[in-house]
């Protein structure tokens, strides 16, 4: 048998685990604590205290707003919710078994050449901060009307009105939502809104890195998130809580799982050892929740396989598990789940992008050859 491929190439990371890729202010995530801070500010007194429109602005300006600071950025945002009607179009030409992923992956595309900063140098910093409001801003308007148009209904207006997280609530069901409503998913948009190098965003700080522009490293990250290695885990965490079905159910179907070795989707991560300091607040909130819509049985669920996965596998659930039977009580298409995956961590790609053009160097890391060495030609012929 052969030696790990580590022991032949001590120097090789799998995977780039462990490898120093950069220095960030943005956020900083420390394991042992089990803890996330966004530019010094735990982030569930980001969440429990303030708004997404708060959290964006500090990860985009690098401090918290004033009182009329805020106001004001709230309204800049709200200002630039509307997207063209060609976008629209776009979405319409595409396949109605299109998945929402890709919809917004191909509507930012569609959005790029329609900015008024689109000639702008990439190294411009004043119009990548007004780029990266527009890219927040219309985030949760071409999600929610991407949703509309592939269930064969029209686009609504964005309500002006409205926060980021009420908006696309309202896009979604057509109605105005309640303030606890409001209060879940404007949480959960600040507690996904970055997480330092994950995948999609080194995908995305590769991408700018080359001096490409904010539209073209946003594209990257969401193609990046589009994979189950990635993105996804809180809409399959709710697939197997509906599989669950009923709290009745739920010790004998985790006892199988674990005892069969299934996938248990929700819980654990790479990056904390004592817990997802975002699941926290989001479970506690997404109980509440329940409660106040009258169906707790997703919560109670939640609370037998967060038990024995402790006991039996020493695992907290990450914050993909509690999002997951949040949104399905906010009545949001599964398959939704990641696109507000995006909608939130939209603005943590637009701060690495900045971060990243504001002291660039491309980014271009080795390879160990292992393939064949000084092969003879043999012409076409005579092979």
């Amino acid at each position: 048998m052969s030696a790990p491929i580590t022991e032949k190439y001590p120097n090789y990371s799998p995977g780039l685990e462990g490898v120093i890729a950069g220095i960030s202010t943005i956020s900083e995530i420390d394991s042992d604590r089990s803890s996330l801070q966004y530019r010094g500010y735990d982030v569930h007194d980001l969440a429990e205290q303030g708004c997404f429109e708060e959290t964006c602005y500090l990860l985009l300006n690098k401090k918290l707003p004033t009182v009329a600071e805020l106001a004001a950025f709230k309204k800049t945002l709200a200002d630039e919710y509307e997207v063209p009607s060609h976008i629209y179009d776009v979405l319409r030409a595409l396949p109605k078994t299109t998945h929402p992923m890709d919809m917004i992956r191909t509507a930012y595309s569609a959005l790029a050449p329609f900015d008024p900063d689109y000639d702008a140098p990439s190294t411009d910093g004043d119009a990548n901060l007004r780029k990266a409001i527009r890219i927040v801003a219309k985030a949760g308007t071409m999600v929610g009307n991407g949703h509309r148009i592939r269930m064969g209904q029209e686009p609504l207006a964005p309500r002006k009105d409205l926060g980021v997280a009420a908006n696309f609530l309202y896009l979604v069901n057509g109605t105005e939502p309640d303030a606890k409503t409001v209060q879940v998913m404007d949480a959960s948009l600040t507690l996904y809104a970055e997480h330092g190098f994950n995948a999609s965003t080194f995908a995305n700080r590769v991408t700018v890195a080359t001096l490409s522009d904010l539209y073209s490293g946003i594209v990257t990250g969401i193609g990046t998130l589009r994979g189950p290695l990635h993105g996804g885990a809180n809409e399959e965490a709710m697939r197997m809580i509906l599989e669950i079905g009923e709290p009745e159910n739920a010790q004998a179907w985790i006892d199988d799982a674990l005892a069969t070795k299934k996938k248990i989707m929700g819980f654990g991560h790479r990056e904390y050892k004592k817990g997802d300091s975002r699941a926290f607040y989001l479970t506690k909130i997404a109980k509440e929740l329940g409660i106040e819509k009258g169906n707790t049985k997703y919560g109670q669920i939640a609370d037998i396989l967060e038990k024995t996965m402790l006991e039996r596998k020493n695992l907290f659930p990450n914050v993909d598990f509690p999002a997951a039977y949040a949104y399905y009580l906010l009545n949001i298409p599964i398959d939704l789940y990641t696109p507000i995956f995006v909608i939130a961590r939209v603005s943590g790609y637009s701060a690495h992008a900045m971060e990243q053009l504001a002291n660039n160097r491309l980014i271009r890391p080795t390879v160990i050859y292992e393939g064949d060495k000084n092969l003879e030609y043999t012409p076409i012929e005579k092979r």
